[in-house]
């Protein structure tokens, strides 16, 4: 303890806390102002905050200041390693004023980064008496030797660091969950609701509510648009983890690099733009469910990382060797035969038993068409709204080609039929022309004879070539409706050759 008050520290002191808790909404601005302000409160050539990581129960170095900054950042180690590991051991602050006569010292980091150390203050960083982390100031600037009264003024000050760094902690990940949240609110309305009138859906319906309060893991099955998304969400809904995150990632959408990152996450360098650390989407739900969407696109490799959080809940970030422990419930949807994927090599064995303890097969439209009536008219009163215009509802002749037509883009297909229609519609009953769906309906006879991956692509033409003429060709629109990136419908759009008709 002082005896009596410094109030040039006093009042600096007061200046840094204020500095700290103006920043904690910024994680990467509050450890580096913490550090500076560290080195400033005690006069210190250089300085480091650690952080502990109590899933891997190691340090690591968040940030450093002086001429080797750049090496230490990054650096793991472990609690008793060093003082600082001493530190964390006993829970108490120390000056080491001659480290290299103490035995707790440890040599290696100052010689990997050649960077003399002749005196050492270190102190714990607590809340509620959990450990935080740790702040090293290392030589003193002015004078040989730390001092009891550096080490005072260094505690009051670690006290509201510690504060300040578990709020930023909380408040990253409370904004990312209602990001994720609020995105949805905002593009959904809420959640949606499965709307049906067929006993075939009725049966799946009920078997999702049975199967929801199980923590196994689902594999929804099903062919493009047909609502796997819904399963997946009433799936969640129906949980004990109702009340936490729901997240999506569609695996079609991004490069592999990319795909690893969103789901995994990365530390800053892992790559040429990830300038800081960044949670993924693993992270992000944790407590709650995860739906991959498309999962037969996600490449070899990552189906790996995925068996890995499946069977242990762990996983390291890009570029990090730091493991992340999480615990979620992971729904996954494919549109492709994930058993002939397996037989031909291009699916893991293991991953997709894993995968599939509890399948959920949803039919197409045009095995239950007694949705068809009730959905069109669900579409067409939202069109309504959107369109501003007074629609009643479909002609006998529009509804019996909705009924008859084979829908092969199934809901999403009638959604953006009846959407188009509401748009071209110039009386209060959408008649057949406004549709514009064709009499009797695309075949499905034009699928036989070829195999899944030709008729996968038969179907995905056919589809965007719709949907871009719904959109007027305007490719940004047309990729916004199918949830994909606008650059993957570009590269989807070159595959398949389709072009834009000439006027």
């Amino acid at each position: 303890m002082v005896g009596n008050i410094d109030q040039a520290k006093f009042e600096l002191l007061v200046e840094v806390c204020a500095l700290i808790n103006s920043n904690y909404a910024d994680g990467k601005a509050l450890v580096s102002q913490i550090i500076e302000s560290s080195s400033r409160l005690v006069g210190a050539e250089a300085a480091s905050l650690l952080l502990y990581d109590p899933v891997a129960g190691k340090l690591r170095f968040e940030i450093a200041l002086g001429p080797k900054k750049a090496e230490l950042t990054g650096r793991l180690i472990d609690p008793g390693e060093g003082i600082v590991g001493w530190v964390v051991r006993e829970g108490q602050s120390l000056i080491v004023n001659n480290p290299e006569s103490d035995p707790r010292f440890s040599p290696v980091i100052s010689k990997e980064v050649d960077f003399p150390t002749k005196s050492i203050l270190a102190v714990p960083m607590k809340v509620k008496g959990n450990l935080v982390g740790v702040i090293e100031a290392i030589n003193k600037t002015k004078g040989r030797y730390f001092l009891q009264e550096d080490q005072y003024w260094l505690e009051l000050f670690a006290l509201q660091a510690a504060i300040a760094v578990e709020n930023a902690r909380y408040l990253e990940k409370t904004s990312l969950e209602l990001s994720y949240l609020s995105d949805k609110a905002q593009a959904n309305s809420g959640w949606h609701n499965l709307i049906y009138a067929s006993s075939a859906m009725a049966e799946k319906v009920d078997l999702v509510d049975r199967i929801a309060p199980s923590e196994a893991s689902v594999l929804i099955l099903g062919e493009s648009g047909v609502g796997k998304e819904l399963f997946a969400e009433r799936l969640h809904r129906a949980s004990k983890r109702a009340a936490k995150p729901f997240v999506r990632v569609n695996c079609a959408n991004l490069p592999e690099p990319l795909l690893e990152s969103e789901l995994f996450g990365h530390v800053r360098g892992a790559f040429t733009d990830a300038y800081q650390d960044r949670k993924g989407r693993f992270e992000v739900a944790d407590g709650g469910t995860i739906f991959l969407d498309e999962i037969a696109e996600m490449p070899l490799r990552l189906q790996s990382k995925l068996l890995r959080v499946l069977q242990q809940k762990t996983f390291e970030r890009l570029g990090s060797s730091e493991t992340v422990t999480v615990d979620v419930r992971i729904v996954t949807a494919t549109n492709r035969d994930l058993e002939s994927m397996v037989s031909a090599g291009e699916f893991r064995s293991d991953l997709y038993y894993r995968l599939n303890v509890l399948p959920l097969y949803i039919p197409p439209l045009r095995e239950r068409k007694e949705d068809i009536p009730v959905l069109a008219e669900h579409f067409l009163k939202k069109a309504a709204r959107e369109t501003n215009k007074a629609l009643r509802g479909f002609s006998d002749s529009a509804m019996e080609n909705m009924l008859s037509y084979a829908w092969p883009g199934n809901v999403r297909e009638l959604e953006n039929a009846v959407e188009r229609a509401a748009v071209m519609a110039r009386q209060e009953l959408v008649g057949s022309a406004d549709l514009m769906i064709g009499g009797k309906g695309q075949d499905i006879d034009e699928f036989r004879g070829k195999n899944l991956r030709d008729a996968v692509n038969v179907f995905k033409t056919y589809f965007i070539r719709k949907s871009l003429e719904l959109h007027g060709w305007n490719q940004t629109e047309t990729a916004k409706s199918l949830d994909i990136q606008r650059t993957y419908l570009s590269r989807l759009i070159k595959e398949l050759s389709i072009a834009q008709p000439k006027e």
